[in-house]
Order: structure tokens, then sequence, then C-alpha cells
């Protein structure tokens, strides 16, 4: 099967790559979702998935801060504080939705992961799915995936 894949980007006009996120984003300032924006998604996509991530936090297994999909292909947004739109997974706090960034103060640097997915097929998945049950199901039908990473501390 030939994928005819592009070249898949995601972004957010809220922050460049590698820069602070700002405030208004995080448990600091009004903790909604950051616009997320993504081109080059390819043809055969069926359904997108949106991740967000702190491998920093001192959590054994990380901090998720958002878990978006059921995306359909033709979407190429989310705009701010608009995941409700698609179905939400459980975050790190055991909440639906998103959390902002809140590392413990002094603990330096977070690198927060902007995961886009694209999908072979639409799947068919809960409300409410972990980071590590969402990541099972969708990792066989992976065809490609793009991340854009802000940054925050206290």
């Amino acid at each position: 099967m030939k994928l005819n894949i592009k070249d898949l980007r995601i972004s957010s006009p809220a922050f460049e790559p590698l820069t602070r996120i700002p405030d208004r984003y995080t448990s600091k300032g009004e903790n909604i979702s950051p616009p997320i924006a993504w081109t080059g998604v390819p043809t055969n996509t069926q359904q997108l998935v949106l991740i967000c991530y702190d491998p920093d936090a001192p959590l054994a297994r990380g901090f998720t801060h958002w878990l978006v999909y059921g995306i359909p292909p033709d979407v190429n947004a989310i705009g701010e504080g608009g995941g409700s739109r698609f179905t939400e997974g459980i975050n790190s706090i055991e909440s639906i939705g998103y959390t902002g960034p809140a590392p413990p103060p002094g603990h330096g640097l977070h690198h927060y992961y902007f995961w886009l997915y694209t999908l072979d097929t639409a799947l068919d998945l809960a409300p409410g799915l972990d980071r590590e049950r969402l990541l099972d199901r969708i990792a066989p039908h992976i065809i490609e995936q793009a991340r854009s990473i802000g940054t925050y501390e206290l």
C-alpha cells in the first residue's frame, strides 16, 4: 500500500517551538488549552490523535496534560480551549480534558510535547482513556506522527 505521506507538521500560533508557553495556558493562568494547528496530513488518514505530555515531570511515567482523539482527517486545528469538540482522555490529575503546565517550583525547565498522530482507520475509542491505553490502541494504525515542543518553568 502506498501511503502518500506529506510533510506532517504541528504548531501553535500561541508560541514558537522550544519557547515558553504563555501563562494563559498554564495552571498559573487561565488553564485553557492553547490553539494547535497542523498541515500535511497524509491523504489516507482516517482519524487524528493529539497528545500533550511532559516527560520532565518527576513521576515514573511523566505527566499527561491532554489527550484528544476521534479527530476527523479534514480538521486542521483545535482552537483555544477547543478540545471538547472531540473525544478527550484522562490526564494525569485523573480528569477529562486539558490541564496546563504546573512544574514544581525550582524543578527547572520542562518540555511539553504536543504529538499529532495520523491513523489509517477511524477507531471507536471510548472517552476517558489514559495515555498508555490510548497509545496501545492506536499503535498498529499510525501512519505518521509529528511533534512541537513548548517549554515552561516556575
